[in-house]
């Protein structure tokens, strides 16, 4: 496996060893004492969440402000934007995100860290997307940031499209308004 340093230090992208000839291919998506070795990061994950979106559906900023989740996210099926935002008001990166492409025939995974919202958009027909999380979804601590915050100001790809949006998505709130973890 590969790591891949991205513009915000604790993101890392992930690009595991694909064995592959026409038969299909093998590959390790995760291996504890590789994880460890590579990112410095000691974790256990707790959790494994699967999710099937259509193609420009948004979902997110999603993070707790207890029991804060780090996330090891990968698209199985189809191609997502991925977006992690740094709300740890103790790191000099406060309030910078990082953009990523994952899809499934890169096989690239992506470790957002406790203390960051996380959240993608579907470019793809659809897309099956899978993710480990070192804490276990806690609704009542669970928040939301507004995806086209201003002073965010993501660049999501949505090539002229409105996003869909779920009901808690559209009621995110504004970064300058919101919740953090420190």
């Amino acid at each position: 496996m590969q790591v891949i340093e991205t513009t915000l230090p604790d993101v890392k992208i992930l690009k595991p060893r694909v064995f592959g000839d026409e038969r299909g291919f093998f590959m390790e998506s995760f291996n504890k004492k590789q994880f460890e070795a590579l990112t410095g990061v000691d974790t256990e994950f707790v959790q494994d969440n699967h999710s099937r979106s259509s193609q420009n559906v948004l979902r997110g900023l999603h993070y707790q402000i207890q029991h804060a989740q780090g996330k090891l996210v990968r698209v199985i099926s189809g191609e997502v934007y991925d977006v992690a935002v740094d709300l740890r008001q103790s790191s000099s990166t406060f309030g910078q995100w990082v953009g990523v492409h994952l899809k499934a025939e890169n096989h690239d995974m992506l470790w957002v860290p406790p203390g960051f919202a996380h959240g993608f958009f579907v470019l793809s027909e659809s897309a099956d997307f899978l993710y480990k999380t070192t804490d276990y979804y806690a609704p009542e601590h669970e928040r939301c940031l507004l995806w086209n915050d201003p002073a965010l100001d993501i660049d999501w790809p949505l090539l002229g499209k409105s996003p869909s949006l779920s009901a808690k998505d559209q009621q995110g709130a504004h970064f300058n308004e919101a919740e953090f973890y420190d």
